[in-house]
Parts: structure tokens; C-alpha cells; sequence
């Protein structure tokens, strides 16, 4: 391992990899898989592996046991710490595309974009934590260090440095690097890509950040709300739509009517959206007001206590920010209903309300109203009811919603069990036991 480590630092590369993984997620976005032996590589690209795809959590029912996985060639990358080679790919299921494999809903919707003369790039922003590994739920801290601390209290720079140096191995170019607000908690941004290839990068990079991790003798988390009355991890994500090379987004005094439509449409179908884009019992303890986690349905430009915010912008690089997901969101399925949602707003020139360019944490409830702000949903027993009243949230994730609404559902229900048992009112906000176990691995 240190010898791998070395040579990946260096630049050297290691001996030919012997092994391939073949990796797609479950319907949490939590990346599974097999190996072979590398000689079978042409084997996955063209006839596909099979494999038992019963107990993949989303994956419901036996009848869902006879699966093939297909190799996305593009895709290939050599992991030179562990001396292997990953590939991602599509699930099958009797020569047909499979109905809950979320990289084939993303592929599907950019598919219904294209038709209509868009292609999508995405930029993320995913935050996590760095944890002492200590063998208890209590939660130890590495460092003290703050935003954008540098040297004093920041002992987890090297780790940073270390996961940036790993990342263009896996395709990723890493650009900024910084600690963020909460002690242990930090992020690092890497560029912008077409939304499937972005996808595919969350992916890599939370195996990443896990890896160099897990080598240093610490614990990363990208749950969105670990630790109570710290700030929450989240995953705030630049989109822009171009048309043709342009970026259909600029206009000719700022932002064009394509992308406030855009704005429109996913403002119009936020409730629903947060089903998705915060799918966890625990990201509803990070969508709580005074934080940087947005809960009022809102845009502006610069406003960063928005949950759309317009960045200042030049030359080809206008976009939106929407502020509201969180790294425990699959990605493939949450870049999937936003962009449909957008989509939406396009097509039906939806006007983005709820403007305002305040600080909206400051307001008062009348005033939001004046202004038309509404709230998010304050648990996933919410958004799940949002989710089933809007089709084009359901629609945009094709046959892979009905998996996904059961599997929610379920969780949902044990959670609220759990409560009940321990005798603890449904709005708490505090990081319970039941959330630890389940998300801390996320």
C-alpha cells in the first residue's frame, strides 16, 4: 500500500492492474459492484456480466435477481493505491434497460434535453467531515481549524492535499481546497462537466476522500448533519444549459429567459425536488434556518441566503447555484429531476417568483409572504408527499420512482418506529443513534 501511495504521489505508475471493478449504485446512490479478472474487460463491454441483483437495496423483489451489467468504456480509470482498474456502466435486465438503475434515468433525461437542443454541465461543491476513528458513536474531532483556516488549527491540510493528488486518476481535476465552517469539515471543488460525467465524479470522489481516509486512520462522512449544532455537509451544485457551444444562459443585458425560465421551473417544483436532492431522514436536520443550508424557496443574484443564487459572472460563465442538495443524494437520479424540472420551466416560460435580494433569514413570516416565499419540506415524510402529487418529478425519474418511493417510504417508517420507541417527538432536530448507524458510512 505505501509503496502504491508513493508511486501515485510521484507520478509513477503501478504494475498493470489484474483486476476490474464494475461499479453501478443502489437507488441511495451508495456505489456496488463485482470484480473480474481484467482479461474479461471486452466480456463486460460487450455481452455484459451478470449478477444477483435481489438484495441491492432499491433493487426490489426476487424477480429482480437475474441482472447483467454492461462496462461504459469511456468510463475506465486505474485506481494505482490499490492496484485495480474501475469502470462504470448500465444495468440490463432481460435485454431491456433496467427500471432502477439511476445512471440509465440520468442517461434518459439528458437524452429528452437533447431532443429539445440542450446539453447540461454541473459543477459540485460536496463538503464532508474528517472523524477520529475511535470504535464508539462519539464523534472526535481531528482538528479545530475554521473557514478557510490555513496553518494554526487546520491539521487536516495534507489530507486534502493528499485526496487532490489522488483525484486526476479517477478523471478528476481538482481546482480549490479549503477547510470549511465547521471543525473537521472541509471541501474541495473540482470542475464542472456534461451532468452524466459529474455524476460519475461524485461518485469517484467520495471513494476518494473515503480512501486517503481510511489510510490516514480517520473516518470521512459525507452525512448531511453528523454532529448537532455544527454545520450541516452540503453539496451546492452549478448548473448552466448550452445550446449549440453557447451557453444558453447569458442573455443580452445578463441572464437570458432560458435561464430564468429554468429558475422558474425548479422553484416551482422545489417541494418535490427535496425528495431527491435531500433524501435522508438526516438532511432535514440540516434544512434548518440560521445555517448556510437554504429553506425558503427564493432566488436572487449573489444572495447567498437564497435557495437559488445567481453568481456574478463573465464572459461564457453564467450559471445558477442551487443551493439546497446534499452529498447523500444520488446523484444520477437528483441531476435527473432537476433538470426536468427546469426543463419544465422552460418549456412553459414559468416566471421565477419570490425574487429578493435580503437576507431572508432576517424576515419576518409576514414579509416572506409578501415577497411569495414558501418553505421547503421539514422532513422526508413531507417531500415524499410533495413527490407524489407533482408528475413531473415522478416522470423524471421513469421507472426507477416507484423503487425509490418504497424504499423512502420504508425508511420514513422506521425512523418514525424509532421515535416512537425511544419516546422523542417527530420534529426533533437532534442527530439521533438511528441516523448514525445508517448515514454515517454515506
Amino acid at each position: 500500500m505505501n509503496e502504491l501511495k508513493t508511486m501515485a504521489l510521484e507520478g509513477g505508475a503501478p504494475s498493470k492492474p489484474r483486476f476490474l471493478q464494475l461499479i453501478f449504485v443502489d437507488i441511495n446512490g451508495v456505489p456496488k459492484g463485482m470484480e473480474i479478472p481484467i482479461n474479461r474487460y471486452d466480456d463486460a463491454i460487450e455481452d455484459g456480466i451478470s449478477f444477483d441483483g435481489s438484495s441491492i437495496p432499491g433493487f426490489q423483489g426476487i424477480e429482480d435477481s437475474d441482472l447483467l451489467f454492461k462496462a461504459d468504456p469511456s468510463t475506465y480509470a486505474e485506481v494505482p493505491w490499490e492496484g485495480i482498474a474501475r469502470v462504470y456502466g448500465y444495468v440490463y435486465k432481460d435485454g431491456k434497460p433496467y427500471v432502477a438503475d439511476s445512471r440509465g434515468v440520468l442517461r434518459d433525461a439528458l437524452r429528452v434535453l437533447e431532443k429539445e437542443g440542450f446539453r447540461a454541465y454541473i459543477g459540485p461543491e460536496p463538503e464532508f467531515y474528517l472523524f477520529k476513528k475511535n470504535g464508539t458513536w462519539e464523534l472526535q474531532l481531528p482538528d479545530g481549524g475554521g473557514y478557510f483556516d490555513l496553518v494554526a488549527l487546520d491539521r487536516a491540510r495534507d489530507v486534502r492535499r493528499e485526496i487532490a493528488l489522488y483525484m486526476p486518476y479517477l478523471g478528476l481535476t481538482p481546482e480549490v481546497l479549503h477547510h470549511e465552517v465547521g471543525k473537521a469539515q472541509h471541501e474541495i471543488d473540482f470542475r464542472y462537466d456534461e451532468a452524466l460525467k459529474t455524476a460519475d465524479n461524485i461518485v469517484s470522489f467520495k471513494y476518494v476522500v473515503k480512501a486517503v481516509a481510511e489510510m490516514r486512520g480517520l473516518h470521512a462522512t459525507f452525512m448531511p448533519k453528523p454532529l448537532y449544532g455544527f454545520p450541516g455537509n452540503g453539496m451546492h451544485l452549478h448548473i448552466s444549459l448550452w445550446r449549440e457551444g453557447e451557453n444558453a444562459f447569458i442573455g443580452e443585458k445578463g441572464l437570458s429567459d432560458t435561464a430564468l425560465h429554468f429558475i422558474g421551473g425548479i422553484l416551482r417544483h422545489a417541494k418535490a425536488l427535496t425528495a431527491v436532492t435531500n433524501p435522508t431522514i438526516n438532511s432535514y436536520k440540516r434544512l434548518v434556518p440560521g445555517y448556510e443550508a437554504p429553506v425558503y424557496i427564493s432566488w436572487g443574484y449573489r444572495n447567498r441566503s437564497t435557495l437559488i443564487r445567481v453568481p456574478a459572472f463573465w464572459g461564457n460563465g453564467a450559471r445558477i447555484e442551487y443551493r439546497c442538495p446534499d452529498p447523500s443524494a444520488n446523484p444520477y437520479l437528483a441531476f435527473a429531476a432537476i433538470l426536468m424540472a427546469g426543463l419544465d420551466g422552460i418549456k412553459k416560460k414559468i416566471e421565477p417568483e419570490a425574487y429578493v435580494e435580503t437576507n431572508v433569514y432576517d424576515m419576518g413570516e409576514q414579509e416572506r409572504e409578501r415577497f411569495g416565499i414558501e418553505t421547503l419540506p421539514g422532513s422526508l415524510g413531507e417531500a415524499l408527499k410533495a413527490m407524489r402529487r407533482d408528475s413531473v418529478i415522478r416522470e423524471a425519474l421513469g421507472g426507477a420512482y416507484g423503487n425509490f418511493v418504497a424504499y423512502k417510504e420504508a425508511e420514513w417508517k422506521a425512523y418514525t418506529e424509532y421515535l416512537e420507541s425511544k419516546g422523542l417527538p417527530e420534529d426533533t432536530k437532534e442527530v439521533t443513534e438511528w441516523e448514525l448507524e445508517r448515514y454515517l458510512h454515506v
